[in-house]
């Protein structure tokens, strides 16, 4: 059962992974004009708003986060090497960025008709105050996927091999990122001396997209407390009976 359960959590975190990576190249394109990244974001959506996609992104991650609760659960000891504690304290973050995306633009897009593109997704996050949240909820995740699959594949040679562009990768790349969301800023904030008002849909309708956030990331910290409360207390009557057996003998 082991070796599946391996497969299944290597493959669910690719496809996270492979999202992570799109985004944030995403953003990077940013770097050179808004309408390339604009025309970047059209096919990211066509791809993970399509029912394949759709399927592939969530089903992904909702089989990655329950293997990650099945983990927290059965784990017995938290004596970790600093590099499991870094990729586990990343991985923890990768939800609450998918919450956030997917409240933001599926949950919108689906329910009240909220159209995304880069200026209006620009505004919407000047107005809030959350321009910085984008990449610091990117990078977490993308530092928890680079761990991951190192993790598992650096027994092959040629990955070793390609261990220095990898780390490039794995540090410039949310740098490009952010440097493309700043630059997308700059040009929406360059286009009027004015910044124009947020969408009116995505106004009217941002209390209850706010509290569809709230519940979903509060159901999400209610879930990894419970597998790790459970786990702790089926660890403890382990050893209360391993105590007893023991007297017993």
């Amino acid at each position: 059962m082991q070796p599946i359960l391996r497969r299944l959590q290597l493959g669910s975190g690719v496809v996270l992974l492979t999202y992570l990576f799109l985004h944030l190249v995403n953003h990077a394109l940013g770097i050179w004009s808004l309408d390339l990244a604009g025309r970047g974001l059209t096919l990211a959506l066509r791809l993970w708003h399509s029912v394949p996609g759709t399927i592939l992104l969530y089903g992904s991650a909702s089989l990655h986060f329950a293997l990650a609760l099945r983990t927290v659960y059965g784990r017995q000891h938290w004596a970790l090497p600093a590099t499991e504690w870094i990729r586990l304290w990343a991985g923890l973050s990768l939800p609450l960025l998918l919450i956030r995306h997917a409240v933001a633009t599926r949950l919108a897009a689906s329910l009240y008709g909220f159209e995304p593109n880069y200026e209006r997704i620009v505004i919407s996050l000047i107005t809030s105050g959350t321009q910085g949240m984008q990449v610091a909820l990117l990078a977490p995740g993308w530092v928890h996927g680079c761990l991951g699959l190192w993790i598992r594949l650096r027994h092959y040679a040629i990955v070793r091999r390609a261990m220095p562009a990898m780390l490039a990768l794995l540090v410039f790349l949310p740098l490009l990122s952010a440097a493309g969301l700043v630059r997308m800023t700059r040009a929406v904030m360059a286009r009027s001396a004015i910044l124009p008002t947020p969408d009116p849909k995505l106004v009217a309708d941002q209390t209850a997209l706010d509290a569809w956030h709230h519940n979903l990331v509060a159901l999400y910290l209610l879930l990894i407390t419970s597998a790790f409360v459970a786990g702790q207390l089926r660890n403890w009557l382990h050893r209360r009976k391993s105590r007893k057996r023991s007297l017993s003998a």
